[in-house]
């Protein structure tokens, strides 16, 4: 009855955010979890749990990266574990967010066991119920335009106040440039998730974002002042 209502409390202390966690194959984690005083074997916990749900954990040093993740830190999620533990129990938050530092999932898990190493260990594998098998190749990911679309060597869109010209570069990049300019307004680059793009805007800032397809539309997350994201949709002509 314990380990019941222990499960529905992290059922219920779950919140997730759009996307899946097993939408990602590479997961990244960091030195040590700096909330907690001590290690309390955490960090083996965690990567023993990921991989067995076929995560590939990412080694400390980015050099020893394999090419997709380093070349695209957005194939990457990043996990951290957070202390909130209260005199009575031993509580913490498990955190996955994405390359723009948006949470894709929060899960808590909590923990009577008194000892810290013991009890910080229950709650780390019950915050880790809702986190999914790895599944990158069938996710959830936005659907892409017709094939006629993609085989095109280019194709006009529009978000209403711009008319811009997609150029397929080759089979892992496109352009989007501007009509009568041989700027880009975007460089898209391939993901190890399908038809979801690392995005570059030529702007003064040359912002970095993600790209993707939907319902034959190309919709890029554009960075906001206050940290947030607006949805940019172009519509082919």
């Amino acid at each position: 009855m314990k380990k019941l209502s222990m499960l529905m409390l992290a059922i219920c202390s779950t919140a997730v955010f759009g996307q899946k966690v097993s939408d990602y194959k590479y997961v990244s984690i960091p030195d040590r979890f700096t909330t907690f005083k001590g290690d309390y074997g955490l960090e083996d916990v965690l990567i023993k749990a990921l991989k067995s749900k076929k995560y590939t954990v990412l080694p400390t040093s980015k050099d020893q990266w394999p090419w997709e993740a380093k070349d695209n830190n957005c194939n990457v999620l990043n996990a951290n574990v957070v202390s909130v533990s209260s005199f009575f129990t031993n509580k913490l938050v498990l955190e996955f967010k994405d390359c723009n530092n948006k949470t894709v999932l929060e899960s808590k898990g909590s923990s009577d066991i008194k000892d810290f190493e013991e009890g910080l260990t229950d709650a780390l594998k019950i915050a880790l119920k809702p986190v999914g098998i790895s599944n990158p190749v069938q996710s959830s990911a936005p659907q892409a335009p017709s094939t006629s679309t993609n085989s095109e060597g280019s194709a006009n869109y529009s978000n209403g106040k711009i008319e811009v010209q997609k150029i397929q570069i080759d089979a892992n990049q496109f352009i989007l440039a501007k009509s009568g300019s041989s700027v880009p307004f975007a460089i898209f680059k391939t993901t190890s998730k399908k038809d979801v793009f690392m995005v570059k805007l030529s702007d003064n800032t040359s912002t970095m974002t993600t790209g993707y397809f939907e319902n034959g539309n190309i919709v890029i997350d554009i960075p906001q002042a206050d940290g947030t994201y607006s949805k940019e949709v172009f519509t082919q002509k």
